[in-house]
């Protein structure tokens, strides 16, 4: 996530910083979760992931985001909005030649081993705000966002600048999850559940998908596709407790503390179950657009 900052407010900036705290101390814990760093949940796909090899679902949400882009077989450059390690930008440079990738994050530790894990192969990270980037308009042929957007509250600054940094007829591909209604009308489990998850993985705030697909339009954005896959994703969420409680086991039979960054992305990730379970309020979708 660049160059001249957009305006926070206190709470924003406070959120940011902490968030940039917590990805700096807390990326190379994700290893636990998936031996290539993939920094979300998976995609359950029959004859294609086993249930009880995350790694397979891991990689299969980010084939699906490449189905989504629809990438053809001339240059497409491509741009990872709050890449991670990466991980999604490797899938598509093992299987798509014509891909060039960037990828965007405000966190120095991600820059510095995400790129030792590229190696220079067609792709590269860099540290900038992906509401404010230094690229220039229509520089991609696709963009995606893959569990990142979230961190600024699924703020339309960040579809603003997607569109802008986008060329004409370029794709945008989101997967996240979304608020099915309003935070004020979650239920008290709901809303406690929300709350924790926003507190401990640093979240501005979820917004529902409705509001998503207003705003893509409101920017000219067409050929709008919203789909709910949390029924995809539960494989992998149900993967949660297995993957925190080999973690602290590991720990502790290393003689290693958990970092206070550590602690706060295990607690994030049981929220994020606990809340999986309030279908009513919580779903995962993949939203998609393209930019006329």
């Amino acid at each position: 996530m660049k160059t001249q900052a957009i305006p926070y407010t206190n709470h924003s900036e406070k959120n940011r910083i902490e968030m940039v705290d917590f990805y700096n101390e807390a990326t190379e814990d994700y290893e636990f979760w998936s031996k290539d760093f993939n920094m979300h949940f998976g995609y359950f796909s029959w004859f294609k992931t086993n249930l009880f090899k995350r790694d397979t679902m891991l990689n299969e949400m980010n084939a699906q985001i490449m189905k989504r882009l629809q990438i053809s077989t001339t240059k497409n450059r491509l741009i990872d909005l709050g890449c991670g390690m990466g991980a999604t930008m490797r899938y598509a440079l093992n299987n798509f030649k014509n891909v060039i990738a960037y990828g965007a994050t405000l966190s120095d530790f991600q820059v510095k081993k995400g790129n030792e894990l590229l190696k220079g192969k067609n792709g590269i990270i860099i540290k900038e705000n992906y509401n404010n980037t230094s690229f220039q308009s229509n520089s991609f042929d696709s963009a995606i966002a893959i569990e990142s957007f979230c961190h600024s509250g699924h703020n339309v600054n960040s579809l603003k600048e997607a569109h802008r940094i986008l060329k004409p007829k370029g794709r945008l591909v989101i997967a996240d999850a979304f608020l099915k209604k309003n935070h004020n009308n979650l239920c008290c489990g709901g809303k406690f559940a929300y709350q924790k998850l926003c507190e401990h993985w640093s979240l501005e705030k979820l917004e529902t998908h409705h509001y998503i697909k207003d705003k893509l339009e409101e920017l000219g954005f067409t050929n709008i596709k919203i789909e709910d896959i949390t029924y995809r994703v539960a494989p992998s969420v149900l993967h949660v407790p297995f993957a925190i409680s080999g973690f602290i086991l590991k720990k502790i039979f290393r003689f290693k503390n958990l970092k206070r960054e550590s602690l706060h992305n295990l607690k994030g990730s049981f929220y994020a179950l606990l809340s999986g379970l309030h279908l009513k309020s919580f779903g995962y979708y993949i939203i998609s657009a393209s930019k006329q």
